[in-house]
């Protein structure tokens, strides 16, 4: 019997890759600050920095390239991929971004009042928390502690802290809460997904006290599969039957398109029946990403997303989309190497404060460990821990995150098994000689979202 879920594609196009010597990586390493952002994509074999906008399109979306329409307002572009919006949340009013974080600075400064709000989350991720401080308010995290118990299988890790969530509203009071945002899935718990029970709870307190609601649902697709695969009541329900529940609890939603909208670029606001603020939002868009019917975006980039957003709801895709991310994490599993159990979505996340527990916070392990990974193997992955937590905005004291996390994110139909395998044989040989790896410290630090920029040199 197929132990895993094979592809339900063939591959028509290929893009030729190559592994340069470990001298020549080791050499790149120290030319980018040991920051692996700052790496050409030239001198990387196997690319899991991320998984946005780097997945391969299908043939129906390039198809639907050449029929975009270029027009400044009003194209038919827009409208074909309104439509296919409206379908799929119900929501009334609807505009396009060029990607996530455009969304994220025209929505949240909006709903910003006053002074000494908050947002709360289950888990900010890195842009939502800097737009939430740009903003003039802080981020809140709220994710439930069987979230950090990365050994133990609880089938969805990315639920928010119900108890403590509502302890947050009333200590910082409802009318100082600028927004409840809903990521699913849950990307800095290791991709992790929220169950419907939790969200309609959220929901509840969220209406008890006059919250708004958001959904950041970059991968509201695969946590849609989660829940028919993992809640009770939700086996016989379609995947898009899902996701629509979904969106009935939440009163705003934001999207990164580059993920589960299988799109090199773009992104989404829909507002489910607040016109008021949807005219904010219409208005603010127009100085941050353009006119309203084209967000920054090319017509056509608008038809690859309408065809995108329902090819990622497709069951056979989404399959084997989950399969192959859990294919990686049972080698490196099998192989001894830590890892956030059971794997998410769209990444296998590896507990690098437990794999180099030498290495303290402030010298970022799992920085130190992707770096050691490029020189092994010409893999770059991606550091989620205190690097990417960053400075608290106001004492600029560096925070510690509840897990030193280095994220494989796998590209969406693009690498094959054999690819994650050698990537798992690299990770193995790197945890087998894991106490040498070093420390690294600050030669360079942004004074936001430093990890994209920040360099480094090793500590002696």
């Amino acid at each position: 019997m197929q132990k895993y879920t094979l592809p339900p594609y063939r591959i028509k196009m290929v893009e030729p890759i190559s592994l340069i010597s470990k001298e020549e990586r080791v050499k790149r390493l120290e030319e980018a600050g040991y920051n692996p952002f700052k790496l050409r994509s030239e001198d990387v074999f196997i690319d899991l920095l991320t998984d946005s906008g780097t997945g391969a399109m299908s043939h129906f979306q390039w198809a639907a390239l050449m029929q975009g329409d270029e027009a400044y307002a009003g194209s038919r572009s827009f409208y074909r991929f309104e439509k296919v919006v409206k379908e799929i949340t119900g929501y009334e009013y609807i505009l396009p971004a060029h990607q996530g974080r455009g969304a994220e600075q025209v929505v949240i400064p909006e709903l910003v009042k006053h002074d000494n709000m908050y947002f709360i989350s289950n888990i900010h991720f890195d842009t939502t928390r800097a737009h939430v401080e740009i903003a003039g308010a802080r981020a809140l995290d709220c994710v439930i502690s069987e979230c950090f118990e990365i050994s133990k299988y609880h089938p969805f890790k990315g639920n928010f802290d119900l108890v403590k969530l509502e302890e947050i509203i009333k200590d910082k009071k409802p009318e100082n809460i600028a927004g409840i945002i809903m990521t699913i899935t849950n990307n800095s718990a290791g991709g992790q997904p929220v169950s419907l029970e939790n969200m309609r709870a959220v929901h509840k307190l969220g209406r008890k006290y006059g919250i708004t609601l958001l959904i950041d649902g970059a991968r509201y697709a695969e946590n849609s599969f989660f829940i028919k695969q993992r809640e009770q009541g939700y086996e016989n329900k379609t995947i898009r039957e899902i996701a629509k529940e979904s969106f009935d609890l939440a009163d705003i939603f934001m999207m990164s398109a580059k993920k589960d909208g299988l799109v090199n670029i773009g992104g989404i606001i829909a507002i489910k029946n607040d016109f008021e603020l949807f005219q904010k939002c219409q208005t603010n868009i127009v100085p941050k990403e353009g006119f309203p019917t084209y967000g920054g975006l090319a017509g056509r980039d608008m038809d690859a997303m309408a065809v995108g957003l329902q090819e990622a709801l497709e069951e056979s895709y989404l399959a084997y989309r989950i399969d192959e991310v859990k294919y990686l994490g049972d080698l490196l599993r099998d192989g001894g190497v830590p890892i956030q159990y059971p794997t998410g979505g769209h990444a296998v996340f590896v507990d690098c404060g437990e794999m180099v527990p030498h290495i303290p916070y402030d010298q970022f392990p799992a920085q130190a460990v992707s770096n050691a990974l490029y020189i092994e193997g010409g893999i770059r992955p991606v550091e989620i821990g205190s690097l990417l937590l960053g400075r608290d905005p106001d004492t600029r004291k560096n925070l510690k995150a509840d897990k030193e996390f280095m994220r494989l994110a796998i590209p969406r139909r693009t690498y094959t098994m054999e690819h994650l395998r050698y990537v798992a044989e690299c990770l193995i040989n790197v945890y087998k000689n894991r106490k040498q790896i070093k420390g690294l410290e600050f030669t360079y630090e942004a004074p936001m979202l430093r990890h994209f920029t920040a360099k480094f040199k090793p500590v002696e």
